[in-house]
Order: C-alpha cells, then structure tokens, then sequence
C-alpha cells in the first residue's frame, strides 16, 4: 500500500522539478533510443543528495507542514499494517458514536490489546463524515470506555494521536467537551494496564492530551506536539496567524525538541521525504518501536508500571528557575 503523492510542499518544488526532469529524460531516451543511461545516473544522484539536503535540515514549521500531508497514512491505514484481526467497537452508551475517534479490539503479534486512534478523511466527504478527525466529547467518552474494558481484561491500550486539536464548536461544549477530556486524562493516568501513545501526525491541545498519557510516549521523527496549533498561537500572541512559522519555532514542537523536554521518550525514524512516501516501511519501524516498549511493560509488576507512570508526569518538562 506504498502511496506517493502528487500534493508537493514549497521546499520540495527544486527536488520534484529535478525528479520530473529526469523522467523526461528517461522518456526521450526511450522513445529516440538513445542510451543516457550516464546522464541519467548524474542527476538522480544529484537528487538523492538533494532530498538528504532538505530532509535532514527541516525547520519546525516544515515538519508541521509534513505531519499535515494530506496523503501522511491515517489510523485505520496503520492498524491494516501493524495489527491484525482487528474488531471495530461503536458509541459511547450515552450519546451516539463519533466517527472521527476510531477504536477497538485488535492483535498486535500475539498481544491482544486495545488500540485508539482520531481518523481523518481523505476527500472532502469523508472529512465531513469524520469531522476533519476532530473529536466530539462522545468520541472521548467512547475511548474512556474502551480503555475501561481494556482494564477489566487485562490487555494494554495503544493510542495513536493525529489531531489539530478537540472540535470547538458549539455542540460540543454543550454536551462537556472540557469535562470528557479531563475524565480521559484522569483515567489514563490511573488505567490499571500498560498505556503506549504514539503521535503520528498533529498533536494539538487538548484533543491530543486526551489520548496521551501513556507508560511511553513514542513520537514520529515528523510529527508535532503542541499546546495549540502554531496558527493558533501566531493569532493569540502577535494577532496575526501568518506569523505560523515564526510560532512553530518558538513553541518547541518537534520530536527532538520534545525528547529534550523529556515530554516523549523516543522518536520514531520517518522514510527520507515523510511516512506518506512510504507506508509499509513507516508501519514497519512503528510496530518495531511498539514491540521492543510493549513487552518490557506487560512483563513487569503492574504496581511498578503505575509509580512509574504517575512519577513520569508528576516530573514532565524541564524549566529553569532564575
């Protein structure tokens, strides 16, 4: 299920100028038969050493712009290529079912566990069908339930966190969005069972915290996490959101800023160009970092696990004090 996308990002124009030149090139070979087969090696290394340029030099607003890809793989893409036998799960016994929160039962290797997860769309109905992945207070309280289930029968919960932030809108804070993400938030933290977060794409605000308190918070080499969007920011601070870029290098968002704060515990390497160029491997070095954190967890004393936890994010962040 490999997916390359035709949507380009302004940094990557001189990369896909290059690549589309070679294509010509490769084309017209073909057709005068005419062998450029040394012309064409020059400039496809040349655009390897280009890729490697940008890739490896990101500013934070260019990785905010990758973890927003259109074509960057959604939740129910990784569950078909992590998990197997996976079991779909519905409502929040109070409300309705919120399709834009996807949860369930599914096989990790030979680990049942539960895995959650916002789901976006991938056309402009299906985004409306998901609400753009925002969750409603009914899509928390669905996962506060599938984690109690999860509780009961001993099987550990995975999270996967996309999400610019929980839906604002009027029906939502109607029905309690602020108390549905403090009771998840307060649950998670004392879940009677091991608790893995891995942020994939955005992870905004409290429609990420809701579904991000984990025994380990692993974190896509791409992703960002943030308090609030840089958009979000940029408006409140300088009342300007085209100031984004200027707010996603002073917010501290990306993984490696995060791994220093101590706020997630491990990156999680992208293909070169972003988990859209390449879902297998992406799903690949996912499942590796889930099962080398899973198995210490659900082979240790449960009581160890929750100290641990609770001293995790009594301790989270690092500051300074003058």
């Amino acid at each position: 299920m490999s997916n390359v996308s035709n949507y380009n990002l302004d940094f990557e124009k001189p990369l896909k100028e290059l690549e589309k030149r070679i294509e010509e090139i490769r084309l017209f070979a073909e057709e005068k038969q005419i062998d450029m087969s040394e012309e064409i090696r020059r400039m496809e290394e040349k655009a390897r050493s280009l890729k490697l340029e940008i890739f490896k030099n990101l500013t934070p607003w260019q990785k905010v712009q990758i973890a927003r890809h259109p074509k960057r793989p959604t939740f129910l893409e990784y569950i078909e290529l992590i998990f197997h036998g996976f079991i779909e799960l519905h409502g929040d016994r109070l409300y309705r079912d919120d399709p834009a929160l996807v949860g369930g039962l599914a096989y990790l290797e030979d680990i049942p566990v539960t895995i959650i997860g916002q789901q976006k769309g991938r056309d402009t109905k299906e985004n409306i069908f998901r609400n753009f992945g925002m969750p409603h207070p009914e899509g928390y309280r669905k996962a506060i339930r599938l984690m109690k289930q999860a509780e009961k029968f001993g099987r550990p919960v995975i999270t996967f966190v996309d999400v610019a932030g929980a839906f604002p809108g009027k029906e939502a804070e109607e029905r309690g969005q602020g108390e549905a993400v403090a009771k998840a938030i307060m649950e998670m933290a004392g879940l009677k069972t091991p608790i893995i977060v891995v942020i994939t794409g955005e992870g905004g605000s409290g429609g990420a915290l809701a579904v991000g308190v984990g025994d380990r918070v692993l974190m896509l080499e791409n992703a960002y996490y943030s308090v609030i969007t840089p958009e979000g920011c940029a408006s409140i601070l300088w009342k300007d959101a085209s100031k984004a870029e200027q707010a996603a290098e002073v917010l501290r968002l990306t993984a490696e800023d995060l791994v220093e704060l101590q706020v997630v515990d491990e990156i999680i390497p992208e293909p070169l160009g972003g988990a859209h160029t390449a879902y297998e491997e992406m799903a690949a070095n996912i499942k590796g970092s889930l099962l080398k954190n899973l198995y210490p967890l659900i082979n240790d004393d449960l009581n160890t696990v929750l100290s641990r936890r609770y001293q995790k994010f009594r301790q989270l962040g690092r500051y300074l004090e003058e």
